[in-house]
């Protein structure tokens, strides 16, 4: 049975961001190629939602209970919890992860 997939109001902000500078910067072309993407790789997370990884930057602090998958070189990052995928935050993994990651998940 699959999994429902939600998206966090930080990851929707995430998403809007990325497609906006993408198009501003780049093309709207490649915006929406991108922003497909990512929504495949939503979609999938609904088959398989254990396939991703621990990021090592939560995993160095102990902390196992979220995960992470790629769509080049962006990092999706979420959570499982009873059937549902929580997706927590988009980014561009050539970002400050560290301090970005303990910001965003662990609130400080």
């Amino acid at each position: 049975m699959p999994f429902e997939v939600f998206l966090t109001d930080d990851a929707a902000h995430d998403l809007i961001e990325i497609y906006d500078y993408i198009a501003v910067h780049d093309a709207p072309r490649k915006a929406d190629y991108v922003l497909e993407q990512i929504e495949k790789a939503f979609s999938r997370l609904s088959e398989f939602s254990e396939r991703g990884a621990n990021p090592k930057e939560l995993v160095a602090l102990g902390i196992r209970e979220y995960r992470e998958i790629f769509f080049k070189p962006y990092r999706i990052i979420y959570r499982v919890m009873d059937k549902k995928v929580f997706v927590l935050l988009i980014v561009d993994g050539r970002r400050d992860m560290q301090s970005l990651l303990q910001r965003r998940l662990l609130g400080a």
